[in-house]
């Protein structure tokens, strides 16, 4: 019984200390007249420049889910950070501010991309990145801004869409595309259209992308986040398998970008 009770007593001592090693850090940055606040986090035990990775939230601004993407990022050996697309202090949980905050840059793709970039370069800057190993996910919204970060010729190892949008006003510009794509998408989300699917997959094989699209069955929008269905919109639920796959597929990704 002592021994079991001491190995019990040491794992736990080694999942704290594992836990205590992911640090981190509100980070306040400016995009033109705008102020920002991301969210850092990476593994403080770690010693060398790794990769980095970009997430971008979903419509609902900067808030819990991204952060703890982030965190799990960390744990992963990553240093991830959250940009902040509105501004300090805007996210929202109600559906028609969120509505007015993401159209600013659905409606503008350049300040969109700009503004990702601004998140970007303050990634980049970490002492802790590696500049030559980063990479870019988002969320919904965040999905739509990741893309378009790719498609601006944004040097990125690789960008990671989970049922984010994937039209663009300007097709063309998937030639700018300098890493590999990952699209991670809800067989049955009502707020992609089988067109705009079958667009985007021309658009990644005209412009000759290294891209892969993984489609779960079952799965509507907004699939990954536990708390997707407390808004009430119709179409947009937790799906735990398509989560679990899903992320499972990001890690793969990740080990054939960064390899």
């Amino acid at each position: 019984m002592k021994t079991i009770l001491g190995g019990m007593l040491m794992a736990a001592l080694i999942a704290t200390s594992a836990e205590a090693a992911v640090r981190t850090e509100k980070v306040e940055y400016r995009h033109g007249d705008a102020v920002l606040e991301g969210f850092l986090a990476y593994d403080d035990s770690m010693a060398g420049k790794r990769p980095g990775v970009l997430v971008v939230h979903e419509w609902w601004g900067l808030n819990d889910y991204a952060k703890r993407r982030a965190e799990e990022l960390a744990r992963l050996g990553y240093v991830a950070f959250a940009l902040d697309m509105y501004g300090k202090g805007k996210a929202t949980t109600d559906v028609k501010e969120a509505g007015r905050l993401s159209g600013i840059f659905k409606d503008n793709r350049p300040l969109g991309r700009a503004r990702a970039a601004a998140g970007l370069d303050v990634l980049r800057s970490r002492p802790q990145v590696d500049p030559a190993r980063i990479a870019a996910i988002g969320y919904c919204f965040g999905g739509t801004v990741v893309l378009e970060l790719a498609r601006s010729g944004a040097d990125l190892k690789g960008a990671a869409s989970f049922h984010g949008g994937l039209a663009t006003p300007n097709p063309a510009d998937a030639g700018n595309i300098k890493g590999k794509v990952l699209v991670l998408h809800g067989a049955d989300d009502p707020f992609e259209s089988s067109a705009e699917v079958a667009t985007f997959q021309d658009e990644m094989r005209q412009a000759n992308v290294d891209w892969q699209m993984n489609i779960y069955g079952g799965a509507v929008h907004s699939f990954t986040n536990p708390d997707s269905g407390r808004a009430g919109i119709k179409g947009v639920a937790y799906n735990e398998a398509a989560d679990r796959r899903s992320w499972q597929a990001l890690r793969a990704f990740f080990d054939e970008i960064f390899r």
